[in-house]
């Protein structure tokens, strides 16, 4: 049976299941609007560890003990992880795995991992390789910061179209059974570059991966927006969400009031302070695991299309006056009526 539709969508026949989820955040996000959905939250930022990079190692560990626990399930009964983070050569993700003893998939797909990571996920059951898979990503803001910009003793001034690293986790774990939650569409984003230097303008870089994926997923599918009871971009913030949504409209598309952003929704843009909202690997993954499929187990939607972005740089590209690439991957789920 051919499952490709049109040039960058998939049909998953065997639609696998949700099994398990869980979000992980840190102080910062746990005063956020979602501090209730969480199923941990770290009054540490160094997560009882000695070092940033140590500490995000530790949160994607224990993200990923909570979803195994919730499941009911031991590491061993996975049949692949697939995993990644901001950090180079994904050491956090890598270090937090390495005594799992599970087929590992490392990916980088900068802040729009946890997509990849579910697609794959999701297509190595549906192909018949894999009968319980995993996707696993986090962000940490220290960590990131020390990489990708001034350690944060430098104290550099932020503009305001920047956007703060999520300190959190997320992990979904699929099988061939299980919740009602199934994923029914893949739609693999084309890396698209809008020509934007600037690395403290994320959501400018992101906004037109978003754009085209959708288009795809839409034209593919022969749905719209309409089909959709929530379609959630990954962590385009306040400045990339009003992009995209300027970009449908000029083509006479409303994403309406469904549509909303991972990063927007992780903080209190008017008291917290992070400018233009939440970014990193951990902003949409922990908001997936930690607040869209609860409230799809809840009934509060029944169809979702999760887009999570990314950016393609690299402090040495950004340094080198390079451009920023940007990609996006569509992840359509699905609640099975009773």
């Amino acid at each position: 049976m051919f499952k490709r539709l049109g040039r960058q969508t998939v049909q998953l026949p065997s639609c696998p299941r949700v099994v398990s989820y869980a979000g992980v955040a840190g102080k910062k996000e746990g005063e956020g609007p979602l501090k209730e959905r969480f199923d941990y939250i770290s009054e540490d930022s160094y997560f009882g560890e000695k070092t940033w990079e140590k500490a995000e190692s530790h949160m994607i560990r224990q993200c990923f003990s909570l979803a195994c626990d919730k499941a009911g399930l031991a590491p061993s009964a996975l049949d692949y992880i697939f995993a990644g983070d901001l950090l180079n050569q994904c050491v956090s993700s890598s270090f937090a795995m390495k005594d799992s003893q599970v087929p590992y998939f490392g990916l980088y797909g900068a802040c729009s991992t946890m997509a990849e990571g579910l697609a794959l996920a999701a297509m190595a059951i549906d192909g018949g390789f894999a009968r319980t898979t995993c996707a696993v990503t986090g962000s940490h803001f220290c960590s990131a910061e020390r990489q990708y910009r001034f350690p944060l003793e430098y104290g550099g001034q932020r503009p305001p179209t920047s956007q703060w690293t999520v300190t959190g986790s997320g992990v979904v774990i699929l099988g061939t059974s299980g919740s009602r939650l199934k994923i029914t569409h893949v739609t693999t984003g084309a890396i698209t570059d809008a020509g934007i230097k600037d690395a403290n303008h994320m959501g400018a870089a992101m906004a037109p991966a978003a754009h085209r994926t959708l288009r795809a997923h839409f034209a593919d599918t022969g749905r719209s927006p309409a089909d959709y009871d929530a379609i959630f971009t990954g962590d385009l913030g306040a400045v990339g969400h009003d992009i995209l949504q300027a970009l449908f409209d000029a083509e006479g598309v409303k994403l309406g009031v469904n549509y909303m952003d991972c990063g927007v929704l992780m903080y209190d843009l008017s008291t917290q302070d992070v400018h233009a909202g939440g970014s990193g690997c951990g902003c949409s993954a922990s908001v997936l695991g930690a607040h869209i499929l609860k409230a799809m187990e809840a009934g509060v939607w029944d169809r979702v299309l999760f887009a999570a972005t990314g950016a393609l740089m690299s402090p040495t590209s950004a340094q080198q006056g390079d451009s920023i690439p940007g990609i996006c991957h569509a992840v359509a789920i699905e609640r099975e009526a009773e």
